[in-house]
Formats: C-alpha cells, structure tokens, sequence
C-alpha cells in the first residue's frame, strides 16, 4: 500500500467523471490535490466537496507553457494524464476539425504534460506517473479511428516510458479501462457491454496505483475480448471486429 499522506498529485483532467471520482478516492487516502482542467467552475465545485487540500489549477493541455507554469508554481509528487475528448466516428463519416481535436489533446495532450513534469522527475530520481488509455487501444476498431489512434499511442508511450524508467525511481503505471458512463460515452448510440459508473472504475484505477504492477486492464473479463484480439491473424481479427 502507498503512502498517499502529505503527498502532492496533480490530476489533468479532473472535473468531471472518472476524473472527479478519483480525486475524491485520493482525496480520502490523504493526498493533496492539484486540479487541473478547462472548467475553473467545476474544479472549485469538486475542490470544495473534497475531504482533504486541493488547489484549482484551471489549464488545458493544448498550452504547454500553461502546463508548465502550473507545475512550477507546486512541488508535484505525482501526476495522473486522464484529459480528454471524443466524438464517435470513423473513415466513413471523417471530420478533419473533431479528429484533430482528439489528437490534440488526447495524445499530444500528454507528450505537452511529459514535457513538463518528466525532466524534473528524472533529475531528482522520483515521481509517480500514471497514463490512461483504454480497452480500445489495443488493436484497430470500425468507426472510432481516431479516438483508438489516441489511445494506442497513450498506451505505446507508458510502455516505452516504463521501459526506460523501469530501473530507476520514476514509477509509470498505465491503466486501461472500459466504458465508462460520463458525459463522452453518452454520445455512443450502441450498447456498451460492461459499462462501469466512475466510482467503480476510479475505485479500480486507485488499486493500481497503490500496487507495484506497470499495467491495469478492466473490467478483466471483458479486457481478455480486447487482449486476446492481438494474437489474431489479420484475416480472422478482421471478419470478427470490422465493419
């Protein structure tokens, strides 16, 4: 278990959802929370509900010296990357402004936030870093391109991030969830098998950061659907999860 007494996290992406619902589970442990997002309206909401210290940092990951002047102004012990947009479509029905958009902020979004906080993580030889990606990162999905480009690229960059600083006393930890019901997945008109609420996937993504393991994937069960699709031939993959 992780000592989260007098530590101090700073949450990107935070007002709302699976942001929100894992500010409370660290405000509970005993972190002090930075709070970071778009919606200063909402952040000084959520800050007031918290149990334990939180300051409003409003910013957008679009604005990389924002970013940095927010770090600059707190002695940042962890940093958890969940900022994010989304729009359901895919080569069919493309729109260039949306998919830039996604791209912007969800994946450029966090190399800005790793630019920020890794150089003074790696010269002190400490920090906790936790990347969000998803289920569906794992291989090509039909009318979600995209939002899956932005997760396989967030998940490529923990691994890759976690394989340099595996050695030393950076922590990276990625976690992968499903669906979960917010504001984005209410704009999907299919059914979404195993659709978690925030607190429930928050309540997971809490456990992993207090274990010692790199990756979280879940809700497991329905994980293995998306795991296991990577060791399947082109041809077979593609007749099961095409359009």
């Amino acid at each position: 278990m992780r000592d989260w007494i007098g530590k101090r996290y700073w949450l990107v992406g935070a007002s709302e959802g699976l942001g929100e619902a894992l500010a409370h589970a660290l405000s509970r442990a005993g972190a002090e929370l930075v709070l970071t997002a778009r919606s200063q309206d909402k952040l000084e909401t959520l800050a007031q509900a918290l149990p334990g210290r939180a300051v409003v940092e409003p910013g957008d990951v679009t604005d990389a010296d924002g970013l940095q002047a927010i770090f600059d102004r707190h002695e940042i012990d962890g940093v958890v990357q969940m900022a994010g947009v989304y729009w359901p479509f895919g080569a069919k029905n493309w729109n260039a402004e949306k998919a830039t958009t996604m791209a912007d902020v969800n994946f450029t979004g966090a190399i800005r936030l790793m630019g920020v906080v890794l150089p003074r993580f790696v010269a002190r030889d400490a920090g906790h870093i936790v990347l969000t990606g998803s289920l569906s990162g794992f291989r090509g999905l039909p009318g979600s391109a995209p939002y899956v480009a932005t997760k396989a690229g967030i998940m490529a960059l923990a691994e890759s991030l976690y394989a340099d600083l595996r050695r030393t006393g950076v922590e990276v930890q990625l976690v992968n969830p499903g669906f979960v019901r917010t504001r984005l997945t209410a704009k999907n008109d299919f059914k979404m098998p195993f659709i978690m609420e925030p607190e429930d996937a928050a309540r997971r993504m809490f456990e992993h950061m207090n274990s010692g393991n790199f990756k979280r994937s879940f809700p497991t069960g329905f994980s293995y659907v998306f795991r296991g699709g990577q060791f399947l031939p082109d041809g077979l993959y593609y007749r099961l999860f095409g359009a």
